[in-house]
Protein backbone atom coordinates (compact mmCIF):
# COMPACT_ATOMS: atom_id res chain seq x y z
CA UNK A 1 0.00 0.00 0.00
CA UNK A 2 2.70 2.31 1.06
CA UNK A 3 4.05 2.23 -2.81
CA UNK A 4 0.40 2.95 -4.11
CA UNK A 5 0.30 5.68 -1.84
CA UNK A 6 3.98 6.70 -2.96
CA UNK A 7 3.10 6.66 -6.82
CA UNK A 8 -0.22 9.62 -5.91
CA UNK A 9 2.56 11.87 -5.48
CA UNK A 10 5.14 12.57 -8.26
CA UNK A 11 7.04 15.23 -6.86
CA UNK A 12 9.02 12.61 -5.09
CA UNK A 13 10.82 11.30 -8.38
CA UNK A 14 12.97 14.60 -8.15
CA UNK A 15 12.58 15.95 -4.51
CA UNK A 16 13.01 15.19 -0.79
CA UNK A 17 9.93 17.24 -0.15
CA UNK A 18 10.17 17.63 3.86
CA UNK A 19 7.89 21.10 3.89
CA UNK A 20 4.35 19.83 4.07
CA UNK A 21 3.74 22.19 7.19
CA UNK A 22 4.12 24.92 4.81
CA UNK A 23 2.11 23.73 1.63
CA UNK A 24 1.87 20.14 1.15
CA UNK A 25 1.68 18.77 -2.98
CA UNK A 26 -1.66 17.73 -3.28
CA UNK A 27 -2.15 13.43 -4.33
CA UNK A 28 -2.89 12.87 -8.17
CA UNK A 29 -6.28 12.19 -7.34
CA UNK A 30 -7.12 15.07 -5.38
CA UNK A 31 -5.37 17.26 -9.21
CA UNK A 32 -7.73 14.85 -11.06
CA UNK A 33 -11.07 15.50 -9.23
CA UNK A 34 -10.21 19.38 -9.11
CA UNK A 35 -9.50 19.49 -12.84
CA UNK A 36 -12.75 16.83 -13.66
CA UNK A 37 -14.86 19.84 -11.96
CA UNK A 38 -13.24 22.51 -14.35
CA UNK A 39 -14.00 20.25 -17.66
CA UNK A 40 -17.77 19.50 -16.65
CA UNK A 41 -18.23 23.15 -15.85
CA UNK A 42 -16.50 24.01 -19.53
CA UNK A 43 -18.74 21.06 -20.92
CA UNK A 44 -21.86 21.10 -19.54
CA UNK A 45 -22.08 24.51 -17.92
CA UNK A 46 -24.62 24.38 -14.54
CA UNK A 47 -26.29 21.00 -15.43
CA UNK A 48 -24.51 18.69 -13.22
CA UNK A 49 -24.91 21.50 -9.65
CA UNK A 50 -27.01 19.22 -8.48
CA UNK A 51 -23.45 16.79 -8.35
CA UNK A 52 -21.27 19.02 -7.15
CA UNK A 53 -23.65 20.01 -4.02
CA UNK A 54 -23.73 16.09 -3.38
CA UNK A 55 -19.56 16.33 -3.65
CA UNK A 56 -19.47 19.65 -1.32
CA UNK A 57 -21.71 17.84 1.18
CA UNK A 58 -19.41 14.44 1.00
CA UNK A 59 -16.75 16.99 1.88
CA UNK A 60 -18.03 18.12 4.88
CA UNK A 61 -19.20 14.55 6.28
CA UNK A 62 -15.23 13.59 5.77
CA UNK A 63 -14.07 16.43 7.68
CA UNK A 64 -16.74 16.36 10.19
CA UNK A 65 -15.70 12.49 11.02
CA UNK A 66 -11.95 13.83 10.86
CA UNK A 67 -12.47 16.43 13.59
CA UNK A 68 -14.94 14.26 15.83
CA UNK A 69 -17.92 16.68 15.44
CA UNK A 70 -21.45 16.48 13.48
CA UNK A 71 -21.64 18.14 9.72
CA UNK A 72 -23.72 21.39 10.26
CA UNK A 73 -20.77 22.03 12.99
CA UNK A 74 -18.28 22.40 9.66
CA UNK A 75 -18.46 25.62 7.25
CA UNK A 76 -16.34 26.38 4.73
CA UNK A 77 -13.52 28.95 4.87
CA UNK A 78 -10.77 30.60 2.26
CA UNK A 79 -8.23 29.50 5.11
CA UNK A 80 -7.76 29.94 8.49
CA UNK A 81 -7.46 33.59 9.23
CA UNK A 82 -10.91 33.95 8.08
CA UNK A 83 -12.55 31.31 10.20
CA UNK A 84 -10.35 32.82 13.08
CA UNK A 85 -11.65 36.29 12.61
CA UNK A 86 -15.36 35.13 12.08
CA UNK A 87 -14.74 34.02 15.71
CA UNK A 88 -13.55 36.67 17.19
CA UNK A 89 -15.56 38.93 15.47
CA UNK A 90 -18.74 37.31 16.06
CA UNK A 91 -18.67 37.41 19.85
CA UNK A 92 -20.14 40.51 21.96
CA UNK A 93 -17.04 42.00 23.12
CA UNK A 94 -17.13 44.34 26.06
CA UNK A 95 -14.65 46.53 27.87
CA UNK A 96 -12.90 44.54 30.94
CA UNK A 97 -13.00 41.13 29.15
CA UNK A 98 -9.97 39.42 27.93
CA UNK A 99 -8.63 37.20 26.03
CA UNK A 100 -5.19 34.13 26.51
CA UNK A 101 -2.98 33.14 23.84
CA UNK A 102 0.51 32.59 23.23
CA UNK A 103 3.13 35.64 22.12
CA UNK A 104 4.29 32.81 19.09
CA UNK A 105 1.62 32.20 17.38
CA UNK A 106 1.35 32.13 14.48
CA UNK A 107 -0.05 35.94 12.54
CA UNK A 108 -3.56 34.35 11.53
CA UNK A 109 -4.15 33.09 15.48
CA UNK A 110 -2.98 36.78 16.52
CA UNK A 111 -4.45 39.96 14.41
CA UNK A 112 -8.02 39.19 14.76
CA UNK A 113 -7.66 39.05 18.33
CA UNK A 114 -5.39 42.07 18.84
CA UNK A 115 -7.58 44.08 17.02
CA UNK A 116 -10.28 43.53 19.19
CA UNK A 117 -8.51 45.52 22.02
CA UNK A 118 -8.88 48.92 20.12
CA UNK A 119 -12.32 47.96 18.74
CA UNK A 120 -13.75 46.85 22.26
CA UNK A 121 -11.14 47.47 25.14
CA UNK A 122 -10.42 43.56 25.59
CA UNK A 123 -6.73 42.79 27.12
CA UNK A 124 -4.83 40.48 25.07
CA UNK A 125 -3.13 38.31 27.76
CA UNK A 126 0.05 36.85 26.59
CA UNK A 127 2.07 33.77 27.67
CA UNK A 128 5.76 33.06 26.47
CA UNK A 129 7.65 29.70 25.19
CA UNK A 130 10.74 28.40 27.09
CA UNK A 131 12.84 26.20 25.45
CA UNK A 132 11.14 25.68 22.27
CA UNK A 133 7.81 25.07 24.50
CA UNK A 134 4.89 27.39 25.13
CA UNK A 135 4.77 28.09 28.87
CA UNK A 136 1.54 25.73 29.83
CA UNK A 137 1.51 26.70 33.03
CA UNK A 138 1.90 30.47 32.85
CA UNK A 139 -1.01 30.27 30.02
CA UNK A 140 -3.30 28.51 32.49
CA UNK A 141 -2.65 31.23 35.27
CA UNK A 142 -3.60 33.74 33.03
CA UNK A 143 -7.38 32.62 32.90
CA UNK A 144 -9.95 34.00 34.97
CA UNK A 145 -13.47 34.86 35.65
CA UNK A 146 -13.17 37.54 32.86
CA UNK A 147 -11.56 35.35 29.93
CA UNK A 148 -13.70 35.16 27.17
CA UNK A 149 -11.70 33.12 24.83
CA UNK A 150 -8.46 31.05 25.06
CA UNK A 151 -6.88 30.70 21.85
CA UNK A 152 -3.95 28.28 20.84
CA UNK A 153 -2.80 26.34 17.81
CA UNK A 154 -2.74 22.71 18.22
CA UNK A 155 0.97 22.60 16.64
CA UNK A 156 2.73 25.44 16.96
CA UNK A 157 4.54 26.25 13.20
CA UNK A 158 7.55 27.69 14.59
CA UNK A 159 8.59 25.08 17.20
CA UNK A 160 6.28 22.03 16.08
CA UNK A 161 5.12 21.85 19.97
CA UNK A 162 2.04 20.04 20.50
CA UNK A 163 -0.45 21.43 23.23
CA UNK A 164 -2.68 19.14 25.64
CA UNK A 165 -6.35 20.59 23.75
CA UNK A 166 -7.99 18.47 26.85
CA UNK A 167 -5.64 20.39 29.77
CA UNK A 168 -6.07 23.60 28.46
CA UNK A 169 -9.63 23.10 27.26
CA UNK A 170 -11.05 21.54 30.52
CA UNK A 171 -9.08 24.79 32.00
CA UNK A 172 -11.00 26.96 29.69
CA UNK A 173 -13.87 25.67 30.31
CA UNK A 174 -13.97 25.78 34.28
CA UNK A 175 -13.78 29.74 33.80
CA UNK A 176 -16.43 29.19 31.15
CA UNK A 177 -14.32 30.82 28.67
CA UNK A 178 -14.08 29.46 25.13
CA UNK A 179 -11.44 27.47 23.48
CA UNK A 180 -10.44 28.03 20.29
CA UNK A 181 -8.13 26.35 18.47
CA UNK A 182 -5.83 26.72 14.96
CA UNK A 183 -5.88 23.04 13.76
CA UNK A 184 -4.21 23.53 10.97
CA UNK A 185 -0.66 22.20 11.91
CA UNK A 186 -2.64 19.17 13.42
CA UNK A 187 -5.46 18.05 11.65
CA UNK A 188 -5.01 15.44 9.28
CA UNK A 189 -1.88 13.49 10.76
CA UNK A 190 -2.81 13.90 14.08
CA UNK A 191 -6.19 11.80 15.87
CA UNK A 192 -8.52 14.72 17.03
CA UNK A 193 -11.58 14.74 18.85
CA UNK A 194 -13.25 17.89 19.33
CA UNK A 195 -15.57 17.03 21.80
CA UNK A 196 -13.87 15.11 24.06
CA UNK A 197 -10.25 17.65 24.05
CA UNK A 198 -13.24 20.59 24.97
CA UNK A 199 -12.35 22.38 22.03
CA UNK A 200 -15.53 24.48 21.32
CA UNK A 201 -14.33 26.40 17.71
CA UNK A 202 -11.26 25.68 15.40
CA UNK A 203 -10.05 26.70 12.17
CA UNK A 204 -7.59 25.31 9.49
CA UNK A 205 -6.75 25.45 5.56
CA UNK A 206 -6.28 22.20 3.15
CA UNK A 207 -2.95 23.38 1.85
CA UNK A 208 -0.88 21.39 4.72
CA UNK A 209 -1.67 18.54 6.11
CA UNK A 210 -5.12 17.86 4.14
CA UNK A 211 -3.05 18.23 1.13
CA UNK A 212 -5.55 19.92 -0.43
CA UNK A 213 -5.00 23.31 -3.28
CA UNK A 214 -4.68 26.32 -1.55
CA UNK A 215 -7.85 28.39 -1.21
CA UNK A 216 -9.91 25.96 1.15
CA UNK A 217 -10.32 26.20 4.68
CA UNK A 218 -12.96 25.39 7.79
CA UNK A 219 -14.82 26.83 10.37
CA UNK A 220 -16.01 24.33 13.53
CA UNK A 221 -18.24 25.57 15.62
CA UNK A 222 -19.67 23.56 18.69
CA UNK A 223 -23.32 24.01 20.24
CA UNK A 224 -21.83 25.83 23.09
CA UNK A 225 -19.73 28.49 20.67
CA UNK A 226 -22.89 28.53 18.59
CA UNK A 227 -25.03 29.93 21.12
CA UNK A 228 -22.14 32.57 21.74
CA UNK A 229 -21.12 33.40 18.00
CA UNK A 230 -23.62 35.15 15.55
CA UNK A 231 -22.59 35.33 11.85
CA UNK A 232 -21.23 38.78 10.63
CA UNK A 233 -21.24 37.50 7.24
CA UNK A 234 -24.24 36.49 5.69
CA UNK A 235 -25.35 35.25 1.93
CA UNK A 236 -28.43 33.08 0.18
CA UNK A 237 -26.57 29.91 0.96
CA UNK A 238 -26.52 31.00 5.18
CA UNK A 239 -30.74 30.31 4.94
CA UNK A 240 -32.78 27.82 5.43
CA UNK A 241 -34.23 26.97 2.57
CA UNK A 242 -31.25 28.88 0.21
CA UNK A 243 -33.52 28.32 -3.17
CA UNK A 244 -36.70 30.00 -2.19
CA UNK A 245 -35.19 33.44 -2.63
CA UNK A 246 -38.30 35.55 -2.29
CA UNK A 247 -39.05 34.89 1.58
CA UNK A 248 -36.65 37.32 3.74
CA UNK A 249 -37.76 36.32 6.47
CA UNK A 250 -37.10 33.39 6.78
CA UNK A 251 -34.32 31.25 9.88
CA UNK A 252 -30.30 30.81 9.08
CA UNK A 253 -29.26 27.11 8.85
CA UNK A 254 -28.51 25.44 11.48
CA UNK A 255 -24.87 25.12 13.54
CA UNK A 256 -21.87 26.43 11.78
CA UNK A 257 -24.00 26.32 8.18
CA UNK A 258 -24.46 30.08 7.51
CA UNK A 259 -21.19 30.19 7.64
CA UNK A 260 -21.25 29.08 4.29
CA UNK A 261 -22.57 32.18 2.54
CA UNK A 262 -22.13 31.90 -1.15
CA UNK A 263 -21.15 30.23 -4.57
CA UNK A 264 -17.29 28.66 -2.99
CA UNK A 265 -14.21 27.37 -4.77
CA UNK A 266 -16.56 23.96 -5.97
CA UNK A 267 -13.26 22.51 -7.81
CA UNK A 268 -11.05 23.18 -4.56
CA UNK A 269 -13.41 21.43 -2.70
CA UNK A 270 -13.28 18.31 -4.99
CA UNK A 271 -9.75 18.07 -4.52
CA UNK A 272 -10.01 18.86 -0.63
CA UNK A 273 -12.96 15.53 -0.98
CA UNK A 274 -10.07 13.75 -2.43
CA UNK A 275 -7.15 14.21 -0.27
CA UNK A 276 -9.74 13.44 2.91
CA UNK A 277 -10.65 10.31 0.97
CA UNK A 278 -7.04 9.30 1.28
CA UNK A 279 -6.05 10.09 4.53
CA UNK A 280 -9.11 8.23 5.78
CA UNK A 281 -8.66 5.41 4.24
CA UNK A 282 -5.06 4.87 5.22
CA UNK A 283 -6.23 6.10 8.84
CA UNK A 284 -4.82 9.37 10.52
CA UNK A 285 -3.53 6.94 13.59
CA UNK A 286 -1.25 5.23 11.35
CA UNK A 287 -0.30 8.38 9.17
CA UNK A 288 0.91 9.51 13.19
CA UNK A 289 2.37 6.47 13.88
CA UNK A 290 4.65 6.63 10.98
CA UNK A 291 5.23 10.33 11.35
CA UNK A 292 6.41 9.68 14.69
CA UNK A 293 9.23 7.10 14.19
CA UNK A 294 10.20 9.19 10.98
CA UNK A 295 11.00 12.13 13.33
CA UNK A 296 12.34 10.63 16.36
CA UNK A 297 14.53 8.93 13.81
CA UNK A 298 15.78 11.97 12.09
CA UNK A 299 16.43 13.60 15.40
CA UNK A 300 18.65 10.56 16.31
CA UNK A 301 20.58 11.34 13.53
CA UNK A 302 20.87 15.28 13.77
CA UNK A 303 22.08 14.29 17.59
CA UNK A 304 25.22 12.40 16.57
CA UNK A 305 26.11 15.18 14.60
CA UNK A 306 26.54 18.99 15.72
CA UNK A 307 22.85 20.11 15.84
CA UNK A 308 20.76 21.08 18.26
CA UNK A 309 17.07 19.93 18.65
CA UNK A 310 14.91 22.89 18.97
CA UNK A 311 11.40 21.22 19.73
CA UNK A 312 10.45 19.73 22.32
CA UNK A 313 10.14 15.90 22.10
CA UNK A 314 8.70 15.06 25.40
CA UNK A 315 6.04 12.29 24.87
CA UNK A 316 2.39 14.25 24.39
CA UNK A 317 4.42 17.19 23.09
CA UNK A 318 6.46 16.56 20.37
CA UNK A 319 4.96 16.32 16.77
CA UNK A 320 5.60 16.13 12.86
CA UNK A 321 7.36 19.38 12.54
CA UNK A 322 10.93 19.23 13.97
CA UNK A 323 13.11 22.41 14.73
CA UNK A 324 16.93 22.27 14.87
CA UNK A 325 19.96 24.31 14.79
CA UNK A 326 23.23 24.12 13.66
CA UNK A 327 25.79 24.80 16.47
CA UNK A 328 28.11 26.73 14.03
CA UNK A 329 25.30 29.30 13.55
CA UNK A 330 27.91 31.71 11.59
CA UNK A 331 28.99 29.07 9.23
CA UNK A 332 26.04 26.90 9.19
CA UNK A 333 22.56 29.77 9.39
CA UNK A 334 19.33 28.46 9.17
CA UNK A 335 19.15 30.29 5.45
CA UNK A 336 22.37 29.06 4.54
CA UNK A 337 21.43 25.59 5.52
CA UNK A 338 17.83 25.80 3.47
CA UNK A 339 20.01 26.76 0.38
CA UNK A 340 22.61 24.26 1.29
CA UNK A 341 19.79 21.74 1.36
CA UNK A 342 17.91 22.64 -1.69
CA UNK A 343 20.74 22.29 -3.96
CA UNK A 344 20.28 18.90 -2.92
CA UNK A 345 16.63 18.42 -4.07
CA UNK A 346 16.03 18.49 -0.21
CA UNK A 347 12.60 21.15 0.30
CA UNK A 348 12.57 22.44 4.15
CA UNK A 349 11.91 25.59 5.68
CA UNK A 350 13.57 28.28 7.81
CA UNK A 351 12.07 29.78 10.59
CA UNK A 352 12.55 32.37 13.45
CA UNK A 353 16.31 31.26 13.54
Amino acid sequence: MNEQIRALFPITERLVYLNSAAISPPPATAVAAAKGQLDDVQRDGSSNFGAWLATKEEARQRLATMLGARPEQVAFMRNTSDGLSCIANGLAWQAGDNLVTFRGEFPSNMYPWLRLREAHGVEARLCEEREGRVDVEQLLSLIDANTRVVALSFVQFASGFRADLELIGRAARARDALFVVDLIQGLGVLPLDVAAQYVDAAAGAGHKWLMAPEGVGYLYLSDRARERITPTLLGWVSLADSNNMQDLEQPLKPGALPWDTGTCGMSLLYGLNESLKLLTETGVPRIAAHLEELTDYLCERLAEKDYHIVSSRRAGEKSHIVCAQHRNSVTWSPMALYKHLEAQNIIVSPRNG
